[in-house]
């Protein structure tokens, strides 16, 4: 039976060390999505402040050609001007001519204002793709680095894998069943008891049961936890 347990708890010992890998490597899938995910915020931003570069170019543009229309409007009517015979047509013609002046000359003002809007924003945007170029560069090397955890996780799994394998062989076939069942719920699946306490769910154990794994250095189950449990001396003994 000593030789049992040893070959079973040597088995465990590989299924700990697969599952703290497989436990370490759960993060590093949310790291890279959180990685990637700033990227985009990254892309994001620096699409808005494009936007914001094209809407006041457009407003702009818009409100040049506004202007030269009405100043060709107003070349008309400055046309028709020397035309009016009637004093009433003549003031208000001139009324109108001088409206689209005054309207003209705020259209300067505001394409004026636009285009240091548009120069600043544009300013902006430099700015943001230079942060963009370095925030890719960035999390482009930890990503990189995540990726290279990840496949060397993932070999030292497969490795691990095939010492179980070869461990597997060792340990008695029921043994094995039981331990295997356990180990589908909970790790780890066999545990020693140490003065009438069950050291994975940390209960105590019949009084009468714990005298028996003491006498006979065998296996039973915890009643608690379901776990395979031993007395410590089981593998000690083995080891003196």
């Amino acid at each position: 039976m000593k030789d049992k347990l040893l070959a079973l708890a040597e088995l465990q010992k590989v299924d700990l060390e697969i599952a703290h890998l497989r436990k370490s490597a759960e993060v590093w899938p949310k790291e890279m999505q959180e990685l990637e995910r700033q990227l985009a915020a990254g892309r994001a931003g620096v699409e808005a402040e494009r936007a914001r570069a094209a809407d006041l170019e457009r407003q702009r543009r818009d409100l040049e050609q506004n202007i030269t229309a009405e100043r060709d409007k107003v070349k008309k009517w400055e046309h028709r001007l020397s035309e009016q015979r009637s004093t009433r047509e003549y003031a208000a013609l001139a009324r109108e001519i001088d409206i689209a002046r005054k309207a003209n000359v705020t259209m300067q003002e505001e394409v004026a204002a636009l285009t240091r809007s548009l120069n600043e924003a544009r300013e902006l945007v430099k700015g943001k793709e230079q942060e963009l170029l370095q925030q890719q560069a960035r999390i482009g090397v930890e990503i990189q680095q995540l990726r290279q955890r990840m496949n060397a996780s993932e070999t030292q799994v497969a490795e691990l894998n095939k010492r179980r394998s070869a461990a597997t062989h060792k340990v008695d076939a029921t043994l094995l069943r039981r331990y295997d069942a356990v180990r589908k719920k909970r790790l780890p699946a066999m545990v020693a008891v140490m003065g009438g306490r069950c050291t994975g769910c940390n209960m105590n154990i019949p009084p009468q049961l714990y005298n028996t794994l003491c006498a006979t250095l065998g296996v039973d189950v915890c009643p608690s936890c379901h776990r395979i449990i031993h007395a410590t001396q089981a593998l000690e003994a083995k080891q003196v």
